[in-house]
C-alpha cells in the first residue's frame, strides 16, 4: 500500500512540477552569447577543466562548463570549483578517461574525473521524464533499478537518474544564475533563464516554482542564503517568501550532508553575513539548535557576541588567502553552549576537569544528530575547549611545553576570540601570550619564570602524620590482644 501511494505522490508531484512551471520554464530558444559579448577566456578555466572538456569533445560528446563556475568568471571572481555537463552517460566518460574517473552516487550518479588533487565533476544532462523508456539507474542493460526518479510523500527528491538533453537540464537547474552553460565548441555562452539578466541586476531566483523546488531538496533553501550573502545579491520576491515556512524540512537532509553545508556557508568568506540571513529567516535553529537557544538569551544585559566574533576572525583570514580549520568553527560555535552544561555539572558536585569532558560529550553529541561531525575534528574540539584552562598555568617550562602543543596557536586564537567578545577575565592572559610568542628563546624563559606561582587548591584530604598513625594503629592492637590474666 506504501509503495502505491508513493507512485501516485510522485506522480502527482511531477504533474504539480510541470503545470506551475509553464510561466517560468526556460525557453526552448535559449540566448546565445558569442566569445566577443563575454568576458570569459580559456585562461581563467582551470586547465584539468579544459582537459575534461577537450577530452569528451574529442570522443564526440557535448560538454560544457555549468553552474556557479560560468557566474563566477562573469563576475570576475575566482570559481572554488568547474562542474562539467554531458550527454555522456557516467559510464561512457569512465570509458573516455578509463583509470582517471570513479562513478559515484546513487541519488544523483556522477563521474569524477582526478588530475592529481584536482577532481573535475562530470554529470550527465538531466532529463524531466517519470524514469520510463529512459536510461535505467545502472546504465547497463539487464540491470534495472525500476523508475530513476523517486519523490518521497514530502516532495524531497530522493532519486534522480533520468537523462536527457540540455533542453531539459536547463530546468533540472536550481537558480537561474546557475543555469548558464559555456560551450567549448565556439566559447559561447548558452542561456535559457535570463541568468545573465539577474547576475547584472544582482539577484537569486529559482527555476521552477520555489515550494515544489525546496521541497524536492531542502538544502536549496539554505543555498539560496549562501548565494546571496557570497555575491551580495538580493533574493527575488517568489523565491525568498516560502523559506520561514519550509525550514523545517531541513531536519530530515542527512547529517551527513548538513555537515557540508554549514562549512560552504560559514567559510565562504561571508561569514557574518550568512549568519545574519540564517537567523532572519529562522534557519539557523535547525544547524545549531542549542547555539540558537542560547543566542536567544543575553548576557547581563548585553547580546552574546562570542559567535559573531569568532565569524569575523575566520572572514578575516579567508579575505587574506589563510588556512581555516572546522574546528575552529563548530569549537566558537558550541562554546557557550559547552560552558552553560559544565556550570550544570558543576553545581551537581563534579570537579572542574571532569565536568568539562561531560559537558564537551555532551554537547557535541547533540550537535552530532544535526551536522556529522568526524571525529578527527571532535578530537580538535575538545582540545581547543581544554587548553583554555591549561593556558592559565604557565608558569617556569610550563610555557614552552604549551607552546610546542599541537592545538596551542588555535587555542591562542580561540582565547583572542574570546576576549574580543567581552569575557575580560581573559584578556590579560591572551596579552601575556602574545608577549610570550614575540620574544626569542631566552626571554621567554626569563619572562615565564617571572610569572607568580597561584596557590593550587586541593582536592584531598590533608594527609596525617605517619609516626601518630603508627601509634595509634600499634595502641590498638594492644587494646585488642588477649592478657595473661585472661
Amino acid at each position: 500500500m506504501q509503495r502505491i501511494i508513493r507512485k501516485i505522490s510522485s506522480y502527482l508531484s511531477h504533474r504539480k512540477t510541470a503545470k506551475t512551471a509553464a510561466h517560468i520554464q526556460p525557453n526552448k530558444t535559449p540566448r546565445i552569447i558569442s566569445r566577443e559579448e563575454h568576458g570569459i577566456s580559456r585562461r581563467d578555466i582551470d586547465k584539468s577543466a579544459l582537459d575534461v572538456l577537450y577530452g569528451l569533445k574529442r570522443a564526440g560528446y557535448e560538454a560544457y562548463l555549468v553552474g556557479g563556475c560560468v557566474r563566477d568568471l562573469l563576475l570576475g571572481l575566482e570559481p572554488k570549483d568547474f562542474d562539467v555537463v554531458t550527454d555522456a552517460d557516467p559510464d561512457e566518460v569512465k570509458a573516455v578517461f578509463k583509470r582517471r574517473c570513479q562513478v559515484i552516487g546513487r541519488r544523483f550518479r556522477l563521474a569524477h574525473v582526478r588530475f592529481g588533487r584536482t577532481v573535475i565533476e562530470v554529470a550527465t544532462f538531466r532529463g524531466q521524464g517519470d524514469g520510463e523508456n529512459r536510461q535505467d539507474y545502472f546504465g547497463r542493460k539487464g540491470r534495472l533499478s525500476g523508475k530513476a526518479r523517486e519523490v518521497d510523500d514530502s516532495g524531497r527528491l530522493v532519486r534522480d537518474n533520468v537523462y536527457g538533453t540540455i533542453d531539459e537540464d536547463v530546468w533540472r537547474r536550481d537558480f537561474t544564475v546557475n543555469s548558464l552553460y559555456y560551450n567549448i565548441k565556439d566559447f559561447s555562452i548558452i542561456d535559457y533563464a535570463g541568468g545573465l539578466d539577474d547576475i547584472k541586476s544582482g539577484q537569486l531566483r529559482l527555476i521552477g516554482d520555489p515550494v515544489t523546488r525546496y521541497r524536492e531538496d531542502p538544502v536549496r533553501m539554505i543555498r539560496a542564503v549562501r548565494f546571496a550573502a557570497k555575491l551580495g545579491f538580493n533574493i527575488e520576491a517568489r523565491t525568498e517568501a516560502p523559506i520561514a515556512e519550509l525550514g523545517h524540512l531541513l531536519a530530515d537532509v542527512s547529517n551527513a550532508r548538513m555537515f557540508e553545508e554549514v562549512l560552504k556557508l560559514f567559510h565562504s568568506g561571508a561569514g557574518i553575513s550568512v549568519f545574519e540571513k540564517l537567523r532572519h529567516y529562522n534557519l539557523f535553529t535547525y544547524l545549531f539548535p542549542l547555539t540558537e537557544q542560547i543566542l536567544s538569551e543575553e548576557s547581563e544585559g548585553f547580546p552574546r557576541m562570542m559567535v559573531i566574533e569568532a565569524l569575523k576572525s575566520t572572514d578575516e583570514r579567508i579575505q587574506s588567502g589563510k588556512t581555516v580549520n572546522p574546528a575552529f568553527l563548530f569549537s566558537a560555535m558550541l562554546w557557550e553552549p559547552m560552558i552553560q552544561r559544565k556550570q550544570v555539572h558543576l553545581d551537581n558536585g563534579m570537579v572542574h576537569q571532569d565536568a568539562l569532558y561531560a559537558a564537551a560529550n555532551d554537547v557535541i553529541e547533540q550537535q552530532i544528530r544535526c551536522t556529522a561531525i568526524p571525529k578527527r575534528f571532535t578530537a580538535q574540539i575538545r582540545d581547543i575547549w581544554n587548553l583554555q584552562g591549561r593556558l592559565t598555568r604557565r608558569q617556569g617550562a610550563r610555557a614552552q611545553k604549551l607552546s610546542e602543543h599541537p592545538r596551542f596557536r588555535a587555542a591562542y586564537d580561540f582565547m583572542g576570540v574570546r576576549a574580543a567578545a567581552g569575557e575580560t577575565e581573559v584578556q590579560a592572559l591572551f596579552d601575556w601570550w602574545t608577549e610570550y610568542q614575540e620574544k626569542d628563546a631566552v626571554e621567554r624563559v626569563a619572562f615565564a619564570n617571572a610569572v607568580e606561582k597561584k596557590p593550587r587548591r586541593s582536592s584531598r584530604k590533608p594527609r596525617r602524620n605517619r609516626n601518630f598513625l603508627r601509634k595509634r594503629s600499634q595502641k590498638s592492637r594492644d587494646e585488642s590482644s588477649p592478657t595473661l590474666d585472661e
